[in-house]
């Protein structure tokens, strides 16, 4: 389960960094309640807040919030100055009501760090982390805020909010719209420059000004195909293949004249020989 739902945060921050323009080191805004919480728990706070959002983190606590952890009425002295050391080692962001004789609310002073203007925007890229439920459903509205808190001492990060979805959706479509528009010039582009390579050549001025169309070069007429004479196959002579028998009557012919004329031999001599 742990590894899943790191799996999901870490996807997460990946949305925010390409939607917001998230960045490390995270700046993570602390309330008062969470440095109490996490210390109850005996739970790393920058160690757990770097692991939640796979990065390297900066924490950082508001005037008000370390005023309201130094005003609290709590009996152990001890827990009570351990959640000062812990907010002594986050860096102070200056919330300007260092001047009031009380501090404001939590609720009260992170919005107006968040979003100072009123305008729905998370202008310094904060991740907010904290315990109060109020101010988490106020921070939702404004898009592109991620929210962190611990509940039964394990660190939650809340999924993408409808506004900020909304503005990741409408981010995406821009883009989609903008490669589709981008894509339509470059073929307008190409086909435009290539009909005006295509008049240059086909169109040329006469000296008096007088535009001529070359006429089209006609097309010369060829013979018929053949094939490639260096690819066709050569044509072997066929071998005598008369066998034995074919070549018979030669044989005997020949036998025959060689006896024919044996025996005229012979008569010859015979005749010679009664003489």
């Amino acid at each position: 389960m742990r590894g899943k739902r790191s799996k999901q945060y870490r996807k997460l921050m990946h949305q925010y960094s390409l939607a917001f323009n998230f960045r490390e080191p995270y700046q993570v805004l602390l309330d008062a309640e969470i440095i109490q919480d996490t210390t109850r728990f005996k739970m790393d706070l920058p160690h757990l807040l770097s692991r939640t959002l796979h990065g390297q983190v900066k924490p950082m606590i508001t005037q008000c919030c370390i005023r309201h952890l130094y005003l609290s009425t709590t009996e152990d002295k001890a827990e009570k100055s351990a959640w000062i050391e812990t907010a002594k080692g986050c860096e102070r962001r200056r919330c300007g009501h260092h001047e009031l004789e009380e501090p404001l609310s939590a609720e009260e002073c992170m919005m107006s760090v968040v979003d100072p203007k009123g305008s729905g925007t998370n202008k310094h890229r904060y991740i907010v982390a904290c315990q109060d439920s109020g101010l988490r459903k106020k921070l939702r509205a404004v898009p592109g805020v991620p929210l962190v808190y611990v509940q039964r001492s394990v660190m939650v990060m809340e999924p993408m909010g409808q506004k900020s979805e909304e503005v990741k959706e409408g981010l995406e479509a821009d883009k989609v719209r903008a490669g589709v528009k981008r894509g339509k010039g470059g073929g307008e582009k190409r086909k435009r420059e290539g009909s005006e390579d295509l008049d240059e050549d086909e169109v040329d001025e006469d000296v008096d000004g007088e535009v001529k169309v070359e006429e089209p070069k006609k097309k010369r007429k060829r013979g018929p195909k053949a094939p490639n004479p260096l690819s066709v196959k050569k044509t072997v002579k066929k071998e005598d293949q008369r066998g034995p028998k074919a070549a018979m009557p030669d044989r005997i012919e020949k036998q025959i004249r060689a006896a024919r004329e044996e025996a005229k031999r012979e008569k010859a001599q015979r005749a010679n020989g009664a003489a």
